[in-house]
């Protein structure tokens, strides 16, 4: 029984609670306890962003039975053994609430996003323990007053129908989680699609990453070796963010704790202030930029060679690029691995890094030259050289924009060598994978030259140049160049018709180009949903999400939902909800939906093909979304009925 609250008024109450008292004193309150509850919540702060709509109206709920607590605790008289009981069972759904809440606030971004129907199930399951707690209230015991009592049965209402709310998925977020996460080609990932995924996440700077390596290596810790390769890929795209911003890979499984360094001597604490903040390694070499952030020469040096000219640290843009030698800390640290007999790490400028460096600074004015010889063999090795040098790195990536070599690669698509021209359109393709080569690749006109190709090149042409416009496109005004120059309708063809890889290039390319109006329109002209009907049905292929992420896209489109809508294509829906995979079932449902939403005769259509049953099915054991959009469906089918 809780300990006695009562306040007392005289010496008899004192004599006859004496006993009671003394021997409750230890209890914990359950009104103290979920005061602590509410008040720890607050101190949260953010939450990540993939989660911060439902964290922000849990948080709602809790903030909303403050008025609860404060009534229960001026309550004059003992609370009743029945009113306790519920007091605990509120706190332990409560705290329920708040794990999930810290989770959302402090856990792995990426995990997040990666597992969000997980974490939604976990949403779910907290609102349901929450509703069950309100289902029977002791108002009475609690001396609770007529207004709070209405306040806290819109509360239940509201818990109880959480369930069969429907929110709009990003669909722009879940194709780039789809591209990130799951590449395994062997070209590089665009760096516009992982910086645009980074920024969603804000995973973008330094500190950010830094904070995010943290959180995946307490992940690593907790699951013991469980479910390795979820955590991989994690880990993975940690890595591809941290590549993007100039950091150094971390192996998280092998080397959870310490930067290499200090490996060897993990009883010795460095300094922060001696450690570069972009790799985390003791600075040999270390250097002032204008926001007077100090870096590790070679690491600044790397981060201003890929087009960044923001402090990695502040993210404020930099007055000049100059770096100043900070010699002060440079003899600090002198004079701290002297004291404490630590041995600097040999730094990274050595003479054959110099050397095979300059090497390639040298070549590559050469090779851009030798793009416009008379000689077609001079022209071949030329272009393939830069192929594979704009493949290796940034820095070359760089250096062939920086010495002109552009618009002669934009020129040589327009030759009859096939082989010129797969060389061309690849290297153009991996020069666009930097933001700032795009503009100049689009502004050489590229994009109609790229498009020539796409239509009557050699096999893999078609798919880097398929490649190549989903990379530019990754700029709107390209998308509308590329809409405008019809680039639309080769793209389709290589839906329909390209190799399993050519396929996947033009999928990703149409989905990047439909977020414009105009382009939704021209895919539907150009027969898109053919192909895209097509894939659906070929489960061998493995794009059925990707195809119903355009179809997504595609709907808000009224000829589009005219097309889509065929009988043919619901049946294909309905087909997914019955026996598709979880996901395949939630985004079969979700396109059902915006479908009927639009129109009821959609409904007609669906039920014709026996959707009513799988909608029940899934509505009972389908994920968290699919759940949703299921309920959602069944809504509009009863309203339906009902006109």
């Amino acid at each position: 029984m809780a300990k006695n609250r009562e306040r007392d008024r005289n010496g008899d109450n004192e004599r006859n609670e004496f006993n009671e008292s003394t021997c409750c004193d230890d209890e914990p309150d359950p009104v103290d306890e979920i005061q602590r509850v509410i008040e720890s919540v607050a101190r949260f702060g953010e939450y990540r962003r993939t989660q911060r709509k439902e964290c922000y109206n849990l948080v709602r709920r809790f903030k909303l039975m403050l008025p609860l607590i404060e009534e229960v605790r001026d309550l004059d008289e003992p609370i009743p053994e029945k009113g306790v009981v519920w007091l605990w069972k509120l706190r332990d759904a409560l705290l329920c609430a708040k794990e999930l809440l810290r989770f959302c606030s402090q856990g792995s971004k990426v995990q997040l996003a990666l597992e969000g129907e997980i974490v939604m199930m976990k949403f779910q399951s907290v609102y349901e323990k929450l509703s069950q707690v309100f289902d029977d209230v002791p108002c009475y015991l609690l001396g609770i007053s007529e207004e709070v009592k209405e306040q806290l049965e819109l509360m239940h209402m509201q818990l109880r129908r959480v369930r069969k709310r429907t929110d709009t998925q990003d669909i722009e977020l879940a194709m780039d989680m789809m591209v990130v996460f799951f590449e395994e080609d062997d070209r590089n990932a665009d760096s516009a699609i992982v910086e645009r995924l980074a920024k969603k996440l804000k995973l973008h700077s330094v500190d950010d990453l830094n904070i995010e390596t943290v959180a995946i290596r307490n992940l690593v810790r907790e699951r013991k070796g469980q479910n390795a390769e979820s955590t991989q890929r994690i880990i993975n795209v940690l890595n591809k963010f941290k590549r993007f911003v100039g950091m150094e890979e971390t192996n998280v499984i092998d080397d959870p704790v310490v930067p290499k360094m200090l490996q060897k001597c993990t009883s010795l604490i460095i300094p922060h202030e001696f450690l570069c903040p972009i790799t985390l390694e003791i600075m040999t070499d270390p250097v002032i930029v204008a926001s007077g952030q100090t870096y590790e020469r070679v690491s600044i040096e790397k981060w201003f060679q890929t087009n960044h000219k923001t402090c990695p640290k502040t993210r404020q843009p930099l007055a000049h690029l100059s770096l100043a030698p900070n010699y002060a800390l440079k003899n600090l640290i002198a004079m701290w691995c002297e004291n404490n007999n630590f041995k600097l790490p040999k730094q990274v400028t050595s003479s054959e890094q110099e050397s095979c460096s300059m090497e390639i600074t040298e070549e590559i004015p050469c090779l851009v030259e030798s793009l416009s010889s008379i000689h077609l063999d001079e022209q071949r090795k030329a272009v393939e050289k830069i192929r594979m040098l704009s493949k290796e790195n940034s820095e070359n990536r760089v250096l062939v924009a920086e010495h002109g070599g552009i618009p002669p690669l934009v020129q040589l698509l327009a030759y009859p060598d096939s082989k010129i021209q797969e060389h061309a359109v690849t290297a153009l393709l991996n020069l666009s994978i930097d933001e700032g080569n795009k503009k100049l690749i689009s502004k050489e006109g590229a994009i109609p030259a790229i498009i020539e190709v796409l239509e009557s090149g050699s096999t893999v042409a078609k798919e880097n140049s398929a490649a190549a416009l989903f990379s530019l496109s990754m700029l709107d005004e390209n998308k509308e160049i590329v809409g405008l120059s019809n680039g639309i309708t080769p793209l389709v063809d290589l839906l329909q018709n390209g190799t399993v890889r050519g396929k996947k290039d033009a999928a990703t390319a149409l989905f990047n180009l439909c977020f414009i109006d105009a382009n939704k329109g021209r895919a539907i002209s150009a027969g898109i949903v053919t192909p895209l009907l097509q894939l659906l049905k070929d489960i061998n292929l493995g794009m059925i999400d990707e195809s119903l992420s355009i179809v997504l896209l595609l709907i808000s489109n009224p000829e589009a939902r005219q097309e889509i809508g065929q009988l043919p294509f619901i049946e294909t829906l309905v087909d997914f909800i019955r026996e598709g995979t979880p996901k395949n079932k939630e985004c079969a449902a979700s396109v059902l939906l915006e479908l009927c939403s639009a129109n009821s005769s959609f409904i007609l259509a669906a039920l014709q093909f026996g959707v009513y049953e799988h909608l029940i099915e899934i509505k009972q054991s389908g994920t968290s979304r699919a759940q949703r959009k299921a309920n959602a469906i069944l809504d509009l089918i009863s309203r339906s009925e009902q006109i």
